[in-house]
């Protein structure tokens, strides 16, 4: 008689915890001839909300990190994967990648990881600035970040569109609640058992998985989500924007190929920044200025 295998059941990752979807659903991930690979957590609208409130929790704890200790959190994630190369080849191989192009993506990842941990303690240097006024202040413009962004992860990629999209959101100090790669998920999931070895504060990522089509409005029109990046989806571009206005969301939709060296760069952790401006009054004393 056939051995029947025993699937792997892939949990959610929400507030640094790996609890199962509160619907108790699932659905089977499949590989390209439609056998099933594993089980994996359907997630719910209270799935969704859960994740936002962890998000929010921990935006103090992540955003108030040194930048440098926030470099060296992204570098342990880079490390990590590093060492279970061999699990996430071995996971984008079930899913139907080649073994080469398996090899690449992994490696590719772990690159971009590392990239964007080097951009940590760099970015608000490169971007702010001393605004000349007329009037005896000193005037500063930095960055700040933006708060929780929802992220709906690339459709077409199991782990580099992901971490291409999410490193440079959470390497500004936000925290993030991704909806995973709804066809390909098995790499989203083992990535947050990394995150969660990784001295990521519990809830500063969270990834949900289940149907794109039943998360996005719980995640777009959720009030206290205060930005949403995704890739892809033209097709729920317009509708993803109307849920988005109701308290003004910012929105960031990319349609790249995240294989390319030109996808990665400042600006992808700038568009979930905010600009911030000080004014510092100065006094001149006897031909010398002082502050106070």
């Amino acid at each position: 008689m056939k051995r029947v295998e025993i699937l792997k059941t892939y949990k959610i990752y929400s507030g640094g915890k790996f609890p199962r979807t509160e619907s108790g659903r699932y659905y089977m991930a499949l590989d390209k001839k439609g056998n099933p690979i594993a089980n994996m957590c359907l997630g719910s609208r209270k799935d969704v909300r859960n994740a936002v409130v962890s998000a929010r929790k921990a935006l103090g704890a992540w955003s108030g990190k040194t930048a440098f200790n926030r470099s060296q959190i992204l570098y342990r994630i880079a490390e990590v994967i590093e060492g279970r190369k061999s699990q996430f080849v071995e996971e984008l191989i079930l899913q139907g990648s080649q073994k080469n192009s398996a090899i690449k993506e992994v490696e590719d990842s772990i690159d971009r990881i590392v990239y964007y941990a080097g951009w940590c303690d760099k970015f608000c240097q490169i971007g702010s600035s001393v605004n000349p006024v007329s009037s005896s202040h000193f005037n500063f413009s930095t960055y700040e970040p933006v708060g929780v962004v929802g992220l709906i992860a690339p459709q077409d990629s199991s782990l580099l569109g992901l971490v291409s999209l999410l490193m440079p959101i959470i390497a500004g100090g936000n925290t993030c609640v991704v909806l995973a790669n709804e066809s390909l998920p098995l790499c989203s999931i083992t990535f947050s058992e990394v995150l969660h070895a990784s001295d990521v504060p519990g809830g500063a990522v969270n990834i949900i998985t289940g149907h794109i089509s039943e998360l996005i409005k719980p995640l777009s029109t959720h009030m206290d989500v205060n930005a949403l990046a995704f890739s892809g989806l033209n097709e729920l571009k317009k509708e993803i924007d109307l849920f988005s206005v109701e308290n003004l969301k910012r929105v960031r939709s990319y349609d790249l190929n995240w294989k390319n060296t030109d996808t990665q760069g400042l600006h992808y952790i700038t568009d979930f920044q905010e600009v911030k401006t000080t004014w510092h009054p100065i006094e001149n004393i006897g031909g010398a200025t002082s502050t106070y």
